[in-house]
C-alpha cells in the first residue's frame, strides 16, 4: 500500500509541475504522456521504488485506460461543433472502412513474419494495435500551437477517426479472441454485433437525454459553466457504465453519446465543454503512462531479442503511413495533409486497453503484452517527439505553397 501511495505522490507532483509549465510543454518537443512514462520507468525498473504484482498492475492499467478513454472520447466528441464533423464524414468513413482493416492486416502480418507468432495470436496483436489513440492524438491536434499551425479540417479528421476507431476496434479484438481462446466464432460474431449496435443505441439515448436536460436547465438559467464541465465528465462515465452493464462496447457508446449530446446542445455552452480536453485529459493521462513505465517487461523484451526491435520499427513505419498514402485519391487531401495524417496515428492508451482486456479474456501469452507494450512505448516517444516539429513542418509547407 505504501508503494501505491508513493505512486500517487509522484504522479501528483508531476501533474503540478506540468500545470505550472503547461504553455512551455505545449511548445517543447516532448509530451505529457512521454514525461509520465519516463517517470514510471525511473520509479519502477530503474530505482525499484514501485514493484507491484503483474496481475494487479494489469487490472489497474485496464480500468485506468478504460476511464481515460471514456473521458478523452467525450472531449473529442465535443471538441468541434457538429457541422464541422459533418464536413469530414466522407474521409473519416474511408479511414474507418478501409484504413482500419489495412492497419490490422499489416500489423498482424508483421507479427507473424517478424516475431514468428502463431497466426491467431498475430491477428489478435494486430487488432490491439489498430486503433489510433485519441489521447496521444489530442496532444497533436489540440491547444494553441495546433490551432495556429494545422487547418481545422485536418484536426477534425484526426479527432473524428481517433474517436470512432477506438470503439470499432472492439469488433476486431473480439473476433480475434475467439480464435486465440478457442471460443465459438458464432457466439463472438453475435457479441461483436451487439457490442456495436447496442453501443450506438445506448449512446444516442444517453446523449439525447443529457442534451435535452442541459437545454432545459439553461432555459431556466439553472446551470453554470463549471457545472457543465463536470457534467460532461460524468456523462462520459455514465455512458461507459451503462454500456458495460448492458454488455456492449462502452468505448464506442461514450463517443456516440458525446456526438449526440453535441448535436442537441448546438453551439450553446460550447466554451465549457471545449475546456474538457485541456482541463482533464492532459492530466488524467499521467497515471496510465506512469503505470506503463512501471510495468515495462524488460526481460520479455530481451528474450524476444532483435526481431522485436525490427517489429516495432516496421509497425511504426508501415502500419499506417503506406495505407493512408494509398487512399489519397479517396481522401481528397493534399500530399502534405496525407503525409501528416498518415504519420500521426499514434498507438497508446487504446492499445493498452485492448492488450489488458485480451489478457483478462484468456489471451495470456507473454509475447502479446511484451510486443504490444514496446510498440506503445516507442509510439509515445516517437510521436511525442515529432509532434511539434511535424506541426511546424506542415505550417512551413503551407506558407511556401501559399507564397
Amino acid at each position: 500500500m505504501e508503494r501505491l501511495h508513493l505512486a500517487y505522490a509522484l504522479v501528483g507532483v508531476l501533474g503540478v509541475l506540468l500545470a505550472f509549465w503547461s504553455s512551455s510543454i505545449r511548445r517543447a518537443p516532448v509530451s505529457e504522456p512521454l514525461l509520465a512514462l519516463l517517470l514510471g520507468v525511473l520509479a519502477g525498473p530503474v530505482l525499484g521504488l514501485i514493484d507491484l504484482p503483474h496481475r494487479q498492475m494489469t487490472v489497474f492499467t485496464l480500468e485506468a485506460s478504460r476511464v481515460l478513454l471514456a473521458i478523452s472520447l467525450m472531449a473529442v466528441a465535443l471538441r468541434f461543433p457538429l457541422p464541422d464533423y459533418r464536413s469530414v464524414i466522407r474521409p473519416v468513413a474511408v479511414l474507418l472502412a478501409v484504413a482500419m482493416a489495412g492497419m490490422a492486416v499489416v500489423s498482424a502480418g508483421l507479427s507473424w513474419l517478424v516475431l514468428g507468432l502463431p497466426v491467431a495470436l498475430a491477428v489478435l496483436l494486430g487488432a490491439c494495435l489498430t486503433p489510433t489513440d485519441p489521447v496521444l492524438a489530442s496532444s497533436v491536434v489540440s491547444g494553441g500551437p495546433a490551432e495556429q499551425q494545422l487547418p481545422a479540417r485536418l484536426r477534425q479528421m484526426i479527432s473524428g477517426e481517433s474517436g470512432a476507431n477506438d470503439g470499432l476496434a472492439f469488433v476486431f479484438v473480439v473476433l480475434a479472441l475467439s480464435v486465440v481462446t478457442s471460443g465459438s466464432i458464432g457466439g463472438r460474431v453475435l457479441e461483436a454485433g451487439w457490442a456495436v449496435l447496442g453501443a450506438v443505441v445506448i449512446g444516442v439515448g444517453i446523449g439525447y437525454a443529457a442534451g435535452r436536460a442541459v437545454t432545459a436547465a439553461e432555459a431556466r438559467e439553472d446551470v453554470d459553466g463549471g457545472s457543465l464541465l463536470v457534467f460532461t465528465l460524468v456523462l462520459g462515465i455514465a455512458a461507459l457504465g451503462v454500456a458495460r452493464v448492458a454488455g456492449t462496447d462502452g468505448i464506442l457508446a461514450v463517443f456516440v453519446a458525446g456526438l449526440t449530446y453535441n448535436a442537441v446542445i448546438g453551439n450553446r455552452s460550447r466554451a465549457s465543454e471545449q475546456q474538457l480536453d485541456d482541463a482533464l485529459t492532459r492530466y488524467l493521462v499521467l497515471p496510465v503512462f506512469f503505470l506503463l513505465g512501471v510495468e515495462v517487461p524488460w526481460r520479455d523484451w530481451r528474450d524476444l531479442g532483435w526481431p522485436l526491435a525490427v517489429f516495432v520499427f516496421l509497425v511504426l513505419l508501415l502500419r499506417r503511413l503506406p495505407v493512408v498514402l494509398a487512399l489519397k485519391p479517396a481522401l481528397g487531401l493534399s500530399w502534405r495533409s496525407v503525409v501528416f495524417l498518415g504519420w500521426f496515428g499514434p498507438i497508446g492508451v487504446s492499445a493498452l486497453f485492448y492488450l489488458t482486456h485480451s489478457e483478462g479474456e484468456g489471451a495470456r501469452d507473454p509475447r502479446l503484452w511484451a510486443a504490444g507494450s514496446l510498440v506503445v512505448v516507442a509510439s509515445t516517444v516517437v510521436h511525442g517527439v515529432t509532434a511539434t516539429p511535424g506541426r511546424r513542418w506542415y505550417a512551413k509547407r503551407s506558407l511556401e505553397s501559399a507564397g
